[in-house]
């Protein structure tokens, strides 16, 4: 099975190039991340003539997440247990998670907020929101009291860059957010309960990027980050063949600032 996380950014606008990508990659399940649309915008009839059913959540032009599966979808949840809410007059859950079961395997498609600076009330949210994150997955895997043998893909775009090597010039982070200590020790903290980020171990040169701003000839200078990232679950590492950034996914007219990486999986 083949399954990938991809921050579409914007599936209205980009629905074409996603189903044809889809078919061109021989993908099975996708994950992606700021669809920016309300379910009821969503194109879920392109998806189904490709033969993909699709779960998603969305409230407005901002975040949204879905997973696309033409190997079955079921027990679909738009959020994670104790999935922190954020908004100062109304706090509300932002569609940020959304988990299904696709051939076998439980398939979270993540937009882990940004945090905007580290004085603003939402980086504290978004410490907060990766923290309640692990514990949902400590839980999920546990061998005492939940399933060891569950095979559980954590995908999408996280927002951290764990290393200084995944951004082609980590000075211009310097007092910023992605970069500092406690992100980067939440993001490392899923390896603590059981969890591998195996996008890493497949593909662990340097300069492998899987995002480059649209400004400033970001992509044809290579001035990228790494920020899209599978964690996964003790069961499911073992079954993960390989891994790949699809780069070429960021040519052309039109194209999504992120680009998919994907996993192929043993039965």
């Amino acid at each position: 099975m083949r399954i990938a996380t991809w921050n579409i950014n914007s599936i209205r606008a980009r629905v074409d190039r996603v189903v044809a990508w889809l078919d061109a990659s021989d993908t099975d399940v996708l994950a992606m991340q700021e669809t920016k649309c309300a379910d009821a915008q969503f194109p879920y009839a392109l998806f189904e003539a490709a033969g993909y059913q699709v779960a998603h959540v969305g409230f407005s032009q901002w975040n949204g997440v879905a997973i696309a599966s033409r190997v079955g979808l079921a027990d679909v949840h738009t959020e994670f247990p104790g999935q922190p809410t954020f908004g100062v007059d109304d706090p509300a859950i932002e569609a940020r998670a959304i988990g299904a079961t696709c051939g076998g395997v439980r398939v979270w498609s993540l937009y882990v907020p940004h945090g905007r600076s580290p004085d603003n009330p939402h980086y504290a949210y978004k410490l907060h929101w990766l923290d309640r994150l692990r514990e949902s997955a400590s839980a999920w895997a546990d061998p005492f009291t939940g399933d060891a043998d569950a095979r559980i893909a954590l995908m999408g775009d996280w927002n951290v860059i764990p290393y200084d090597t995944d951004v082609w010039d980590a000075s211009k982070f310097e007092g910023h957010t992605h970069v500092t200590p406690a992100e980067r020790a939440a993001f490392f903290a899923f390896a603590d309960v059981g969890f591998t980020e195996v996008s890493r171990v497949f593909v662990p040169e340097e300069g492998k990027y899987t995002y480059w701003d649209y400004q400033q000839l970001g992509f044809p200078k290579n001035r990228g980050l790494r920020i899209d990232f599978a964690y996964t679950s003790r069961a499911l590492t073992e079954r993960v063949t390989a891994v790949t950034i699809d780069r070429e996914a960021r040519k052309g007219k039109g194209a999504s600032d992120h680009v998919p990486v994907v996993l192929d999986i043993a039965d």
